[in-house]
């Protein structure tokens, strides 16, 4: 039996070919990826020259120093100093890459900002300038924009241009370069905190609808759903009550995402109907029932049954 010798590489891998293997394996930079680089000098014309393990150095153009105005590039990213940098494009025919500072600072600034809004957190901007619908705002280098309806000063908006407002998100949309504000969330927040579920108010009818009714009490507004007013069902809320009339109403539900409080009076109720053939023993005894309406929330026992 005649044995096989292994089969010959013909053409031989040569030391420049070993080379330039080595530096496609080790030296690869794709746009978009973030490398990690040592500033090494700087250029007024080209920017800043960035050690990040390469053949070449990578270049930092001037206008991808920073998200901010930049006055001079050695003192925003000085010699010697380590950050890291997205890779803007990856090495030319002549192993330079172009990296940037700016846009790595924006994508981390678009997850701050989309935090902030998941978790209702305020920030402090200021007021650039008027349209037709409300101000744009300054938001950490970002334009913003806060509706009319969302100021608390909405009558004299070229008085609020240089101000500095506390605002929270409406909406955070980087793929459409986005940013809605409100002033009046904030406040609503704040006013939020006043309150919690469980909470006896006392309130005034404001308006009367189809699905129930406004009551406002305080500086703020809540719904009474027609469904959360008796255990009994009601035809014609304007058989009932009035405008202006008092109502006191248990807080059932606190969304300051949507700005929304919602009421029950059907939860003082001790038998059904009992809101409507005997209000103002109800009104009275209001506080008496709490307890026995807390505990009811507490086992999820605020819709209709």
């Amino acid at each position: 039996m005649s044995s096989r010798s292994p089969r010959r590489v013909s053409q031989a891998f040569s030391s420049e070919d070993f080379a330039k293997l080595l530096d496609e394996q080790v030296y690869s930079f794709e746009p978009g990826q973030v490398v990690q680089g040592k500033v090494v000098s700087h250029d007024t014309l080209k920017g800043v020259f960035v050690d990040v393990g390469g053949k070449n150095l990578g270049i930092v153009p001037p206008g991808e120093i920073s998200l901010r105005p930049v006055a001079d590039a050695a003192v925003a990213l000085p010699e010697g100093s380590q950050h890291e940098f997205l890779v803007i494009r990856g090495q030319d025919a002549d192993g330079q890459i172009l990296l940037s500072r700016r846009r790595l600072e924006l994508n981390l600034l678009w997850e701050d900002l989309a935090a902030g809004k998941t978790h209702n957190q305020p920030i402090t901007v200021r007021v650039a300038g008027v349209n037709r619908g409300g101000v744009t705002v300054n938001v950490k280098g970002l334009r913003g924009f806060i509706p009319r309806s969302q100021l608390l000063d909405r009558d004299n908006l070229e008085s609020l241009v240089g101000q500095k407002i506390t605002a929270a998100f409406l909406e955070v949309d980087r793929a459409r370069n986005k940013l809605v504000l409100s002033q009046r969330l904030v406040a609503q927040a704040t006013l939020f905190e006043s309150y919690s579920v469980g909470t006896l108010v006392t309130t005034t009818i404001a308006a009367i609808k189809p699905f129930g009714l406004i009551l406002q009490f305080g500086d703020t507004s809540g719904l009474l759903h027609i469904k959360q007013i008796s255990q009994t069902y009601i035809k014609d809320l304007t058989q009932h009550f009035q405008v202006g009339q008092t109502l006191k109403a248990v807080i059932i539900e606190l969304d300051l995402t949507k700005g929304r409080i919602s009421l029950s009076t059907r939860l003082l109720e001790n038998q059904p109907g009992e809101i409507l053939t005997d209000l103002e023993t109800v009104m009275a005894d209001a506080e008496n029932r709490l307890d026995k309406v807390r505990t009811k929330l507490s086992r999820g026992e605020d819709s209709q049954t």
